[in-house]
């Protein structure tokens, strides 16, 4: 019954990030506390390594990690899957960034990313901009899986627009 329910309450832009610590495939642990006052941390959720659409984002956030570690972005994704998983996926397409498993998905409950899906219960891909204070910056409700990348620094720029009605 647990398995199919979702988080009651959504987080939105301002709620405190759910702390969390989890394995990561590099070894060890990591923690959501690692990072306070470090900049910003993208926590993605995807339901499965090496399937198409979770491909795309990873390879959009490989693409783009240049631009997002200079814009002060750190990346975590979490799935479900295994470290031995994780490992092949991240060796397979560079992943730059660590991925962590979340094997009994209570992160993915504690974030509202878990539940039906149009596939069965999983995992809901959304992502969490955390700044620094530990405080959600912008929830990606719904993931451009090929511009990741470009949205979360999108977020972290003032469209050009604003800028020259400041002027």
């Amino acid at each position: 019954m647990a398995e199919e329910m979702l988080a009651s309450t959504p987080l939105a832009a301002g709620a405190p990030a759910p702390s969390f610590t989890l394995p990561g495939r590099t070894g060890g642990t990591v923690s959501l506390a690692d990072f306070a006052g470090k900049g910003h941390l993208l926590v993605y959720f995807y339901p499965k390594d090496d399937t198409p659409g979770c491909t795309k984002e990873a390879c959009s956030l490989r693409d783009g990690f240049a631009g997002l570690r200079e814009a002060g972005v750190t990346v975590l994704g979490i799935s479900p899957d295994d470290v031995d998983s994780h490992n092949a996926f991240a060796g397979k397409y560079s992943l730059p960034f660590e991925l962590l498993t979340d094997a009994d998905h209570s992160v993915h409950e504690a974030y509202g990313v878990w539940g039906r899906t149009p596939w069965g219960v999983g995992t809901i891909r959304k992502s969490f901009l955390v700044g620094p204070d530990g405080n959600l910056v912008h929830v990606f409700e719904k993931v451009d899986v090929e511009r990741h990348a470009e949205d979360v620094l999108a977020v972290l720029k003032p469209p050009p627009v604003a800028e020259a009605r400041a002027a």
